[in-house]
């Protein structure tokens, strides 16, 4: 056959595809940053290094912005004008102590202070009904002077005391295997809760007690309630909180605020109006830090409830989505730790604290952005207030020691080489350096094995 020498037809193959446009390095550049981004999201000590370093920047950022939008205020009470920047550093310097202790303590004891602490809380709440040692503020019937400028507000310590001791009530029942049964589920953790919930509206404190339910969901979905269980505590809460907020022209009168661009009859959404205005003059990048003209007594609780609107003014979007960006690294990490670990009291408590932070910044950027009501909560880490600050960073420092407690963040931290140890052994000649490394490195594998439960 012609062009065949064996007679065999010729093979047909084939066309080849034009090849495709070849990669640019402009292209190959961001597909390299992606792939060295997924491998640095997947290392063991992420979560750790974004709770630290995300937790510490809104912490410093929260302090410069307190003294900024504090100033004013300070100035016009006759005080110095570094009064509450000085109050709110010390109590980030005493918050600190709490961190590194809370993240240095073994899990054991965490479980063992969590009815304490609850103890503890309920006493102080109950102290604050007491005529003569409970005082108002604002109208809240929540606080406990401890003399001079210095308050005590018990009902943030509830919200750590609820999360230890509800994430060590479910891990006890999970143990025995009694989770699956929904009155094991739900006594004694949400009459406990309905406790907390009471003592703290009888001050009037209606957005804490938001915080409280929002913690309380959350442990119950991390522990696996079913749908309709979960919709049914769900529809009592909403029916509770739509009582109190029918019964309470205050309530009403901020509830009817959402949205709104005028202050009103009685300037009745002043605040929320000029929250509003705050935002909308800072533009890109701000009127430069401070240079707000809303602090100037325009905007009440400048430096606590609406500082993010401040921050908006002076600091612009840029600003703005820099502390959003940081709430959401710190509430990835911790759902984070709350996944991978084995541990059911380091899931619940976990989860515990990534709801409550992450549901108090919703709700005080709601209510400075328009879109939810003035709850009177503070922003976590960032707004003014030692009584806020000092269990939230002892909550930050659990979800720190929980993310160093994984077992491969514990062998990260376990084979890394103190750089001093490095630099005095090439000091002293490789002779020398040889006996102490080697026994430096068995030891810290020996300390990785007994920390993993090897034998």
């Amino acid at each position: 056959m012609i062009g065949s020498r064996t007679g065999r037809p010729p093979v047909q193959r084939a066309p080849r595809r034009p090849a495709g446009r070849p990669r640019s390095p402009r292209d190959n550049t961001l597909r390299l940053l992606v792939l060295r981004a997924r491998k640095a999201w997947d290392r063991p000590l992420t979560a750790y290094y974004l709770i630290f370093g995300s937790s510490l920047l809104i912490t410093v950022l929260g302090l410069v912005m307190v003294y900024s939008a504090s100033m004013i205020t300070a100035l016009q009470l006759s005080l110095p004008g570094s009064f509450f920047f000085r109050k709110q550093f010390l109590a980030a310097s005493i918050g600190t102590v709490l961190l590194l202790i809370a993240m240095r303590v073994p899990v054991k004891l965490h479980r063992a202070l969590a009815y304490p602490m609850l103890a503890g809380a309920v006493f102080l709440m109950i102290l604050v009904q007491v005529p003569g040692i409970g005082m108002a503020v604002n109208g809240n019937q929540n606080w406990i002077s401890l003399g001079g400028s210095f308050q005590i507000q018990p009902s943030e310590f509830g919200k750590l005391a609820l999360v230890l001791w509800g994430a060590d009530l479910l891990a006890r029942k999970q143990d025995k295997g009694m989770l699956a049964q929904w009155k094991h589920m739900l006594v004694p953790l949400v009459p406990g809760t309905f406790l907390l919930l009471g003592l703290i509206m009888l001050g009037g404190d209606m957005g804490t007690a938001i915080i409280l339910t929002a913690i309380l969901f959350g442990l119950l979905w991390l522990a696996g309630a079913p749908t309709r269980l979960f919709g049914g505590v769900l529809a009592v809460a909403v029916t509770i909180g739509f009582i109190l907020i029918k019964t309470s022209p205050n309530r009403m009168s901020r509830l009817a605020c959402i949205g709104a661009t005028e202050p009103g009859p009685n300037d009745t959404c002043w605040q929320a109006v000029h929250g509003i205005y705050a935002l909308a003059s800072g533009g890109l990048f701000g009127s430069g830090l401070g240079a707000s003209v809303e602090k100037w007594g325009q905007l009440p609780e400048a430096h606590t409830d609406f500082i993010f609107a401040i921050t908006g003014e002076e600091l612009g979007l840029a600003g703005t989505l820099s502390v959003l960006a940081l709430f959401a690294a710190l509430g990835y990490a911790g759902i984070r730790v709350a996944g991978r670990t084995e541990d059911p009291f380091v899931r619940y408590a976990a989860g515990g604290v990534t709801t409550w932070i992450t549901a108090q910044a919703v709700i005080n950027v709601g209510a400075v952005l328009g879109l939810l009501p003035i709850a009177g909560v503070p922003l976590p880490l960032f707004s003014y207030g030692g009584s806020a600050l000092l269990p939230t960073m002892f909550a930050i420092g659990l979800l720190i020691a929980f993310a160093r407690d994984e077992p491969a963040a514990r062998a990260a931290l376990a084979m890394r080489q103190p750089r001093f140890g490095r630099k005095r052994a090439a000091v002293r000649g490789s002779a020398g350096a040889a006996g102490p490394r080697r026994w430096n490195t068995m030891r810290r594998r020996a300390s990785a094995a007994r920390s993993s439960g090897e034998r």
